[in-house]
């Protein structure tokens, strides 16, 4: 074992410390995310049989496909940058044209130092849904906002 190689390196880093910032002029950070999800690629192929044998399929790499990214969090005021882009968004029924933005989402360690990064490219809000209100829980109600993007990569 090698002493001198951090510890963020020899151990899998905890998954509950986190940030995500929204690209664009003026670049604004958010955390209080509960949850990020759909940081994920994914190669398409194609299977082509083999002329004149028949025991082998090959599997053609065709292209790249990702999920939506989604994320958790409370219910926001309207005064929030991410609120605002949403409500442009999907609530001007496309007369402007949407606004694209790079989505940051960055793994921190508990001294807050990036550890791990990902970057989402001309991203923007395809859905703003809110969570069920429930009269028998006690519990945060919860917006869901989800992200298309056109590429996605890791920086860290």
């Amino acid at each position: 074992m090698n002493d001198s190689a951090p510890l963020t390196d020899i151990y899998p880093p905890s998954a509950f410390y986190f940030k995500v910032m929204f690209g664009g002029p003026q670049e604004t950070v958010d955390t209080s995310f509960q949850e990020v999800s759909g940081i994920s690629s994914e190669i398409e192929v194609e299977s082509v049989a083999e002329g004149g044998e028949n025991r082998f399929v090959h599997q053609l790499p065709k292209g790249f496909k990702h999920p939506n990214l989604e994320m958790k969090r409370g219910i926001a005021p309207m005064t929030s940058p991410l609120v605002k882009w949403c409500k442009a968004v999907m609530e001007k029924d496309l007369i402007e044209s949407i606004e694209s933005k790079a989505i940051r989402v960055f793994l921190m360690d508990e001294n807050k130092k990036v550890i791990r990064g990902w970057l989402f490219d001309s991203a923007y809000p395809v859905k703003w849904e809110i969570e069920s209100f429930s009269s028998t829980k006690n519990e945060v109600a919860i917006e869901k906002i989800v992200f298309s993007y056109t590429f996605s990569k890791r920086i860290v």
